[in-house]
């Protein structure tokens, strides 16, 4: 297994996150993002890296290994280690008790205090691939999935708190929230006004999506999309093709899920595709000019593979937040998870259609 060392001044606050909690970091490439998180969410993306789940594993970011912030009292010598794994060494079950557990050991429940959004406590962290990282001006989307937000080792007060979350927005009907996104207004003129960053973002923090409601819900990606209200998408707008594809790919999720017995609570769909009009009209262009290069056998190959790496990306899809997820062979598939992701294809598939 290879190591990665960065010192902590290598590590900068990543600043594409649309929702969740704080301490997310990144490197200056900005090809990662690393994310506190718990030791069973890192047990969650080994149990998808050992090739048992792989048709589900194309829908998750790319899981690159762990990273550790040792807590130095010199900052400066401070180092985060990332253990970059091997596949073939990660393949490893996280259902029943884990590894580590001591045999008849007492429970000790700690009382529960909600964080807020603020960062977790814990030196852990995932990293992985950046899934942004390949567009000019990222619009992000965060959509948290299912009714039930905890799962069964949440204490009392952390299932009444998430139980009121869910009956108070569209998570209880709907079984999707929209948790956060951030969208590029292409106008620098009206940065830094208007409820726009300095970088030209219009931001949507977790209350926007709290507003929302069964009737209103379409709204929220009808923003996300930049399309006006009960807006057409146009036949041959470069829009069409994104939504098309999100669309796709939601249903390729769907099946993937619909075949895997899991639970996974809080999990979020997390949409990114580019903002900028040109850059957009520019990638799909490169693609339809993909196939058109008139070369055959091993130089076509070759061709093909240098093209991949040059063009630009359109859009891209995921599943995020394994916080509380495992596989749960004999119990079927996640209803909870998958009554938001039908209702989120509805919702698309009718502005295909508008």
């Amino acid at each position: 297994m290879a190591q990665r060392s960065y010192r902590k001044s290598q590590l900068i606050a990543f600043d594409n996150v649309a929702a969740g909690h704080d301490g997310v970091l990144s490197d200056a490439s900005g090809a990662v993002v690393i994310k506190p998180c718990s030791q069973a969410e890192v047990d969650f993306y080994h149990s998808i890296t050992g090739g048992e789940h792989s048709r589900f594993a194309t829908f998750i970011p790319t899981f690159m290994g762990t990273l550790e912030l040792n807590s130095e009292s010199d900052p400066a010598a401070a180092v985060a280690r990332t253990a970059i794994m091997n596949p073939t060494e990660a393949g490893q079950s996280i259902t029943g008790s884990p590894p580590h557990a001591i045999p008849n050991a007492p429970v000790v429940e700690k009382a529960w205090a909600p964080s807020n959004g603020g960062k977790i406590k814990t030196d852990l962290a995932v990293v992985l691939e950046n899934i942004a990282a390949p567009f000019q001006k990222p619009n992000i989307l965060d959509v948290k999935l299912g009714a039930r937000l905890w799962d069964d080792n949440a204490p009392p007060a952390k299932r009444t708190k998430l139980d009121k979350v869910a009956e108070e927005t569209t998570s209880k009907s709907l079984g999707l929230r929209i948790a956060g996104m951030r969208t590029w207004q292409g106008a620098p003129a009206s940065a830094g006004s208007n409820g726009i960053s300095k970088d030209g973002y219009r931001l949507y923090d977790k209350h926007y999506g709290r507003t929302l409601t069964t009737k209103t819900i379409r709204q929220g990606f009808e923003d996300y999309f930049l399309l006006e209200r009960g807006g057409v998408i146009a036949r041959k707008s470069p829009l069409r093709a994104v939504v098309k594809r999100f669309f796709e790919d939601l249903m390729e999720l769907k099946s993937a899920l619909e075949n895997e017995e899991s639970r996974m609570y809080s999990a979020s769909l997390l949409f990114v595709y580019e903002g900028n009009r040109d850059a957009l009209v520019d990638a799909l262009a490169r693609e339809r000019e993909k196939p058109a290069n008139g070369i055959n056998g091993d130089e076509a190959s070759e061709e093909e593979d240098d093209d991949e790496q040059q063009v630009p990306a359109v859009q891209g899809l995921k599943l995020i937040d394994f916080a509380h997820a495992e596989w749960t062979p004999g119990q079927g598939p996640d209803e909870n998870l998958l009554q938001g992701l039908r209702y989120t294809i509805e919702v698309l598939k009718g502005l295909l259609e508008a």
